[in-house]
């Protein structure tokens, strides 16, 4: 199933640009059609990269404690989103976790 608009602390797929196949989570919606993204590794919160809306695939998953702070405008961590989105840009590290 995928998503058609994009929700703050959504998760998405890069299908464009340099970091294509790379996941983030939407930071803030623009009204331009552009979206705020973070990975907290490369795009921190303190510098999110501005993508088309166009250039992503939404996927249904979504972190809601970390939209929950996002909306209510209280402090997020780099860790936090870094942490959320371990599964999804580092897959080959969590199975070899999960192994040991």
């Amino acid at each position: 199933m995928k998503v058609k608009e994009p929700q703050i602390g959504g998760i998405c797929q890069s299908l464009r640009g340099r970091d294509k196949n790379r996941y983030y989570l939407i930071k803030s919606i623009n009204a331009d059609g552009t979206v705020m993204l973070v990975d907290g590794n490369f795009k921190r919160l303190s510098s999110p990269k501005r993508k088309n809306v166009k250039h992503l695939s939404l996927l249904p998953d979504k972190s809601q404690a970390i939209a929950e702070k996002l909306v209510q405008g209280k402090q997020v961590f780099d860790t936090e989103v870094f942490s959320a989105l371990k599964a999804y840009n580092n897959p080959q590290q969590e199975n070899e976790v999960e192994d040991v």
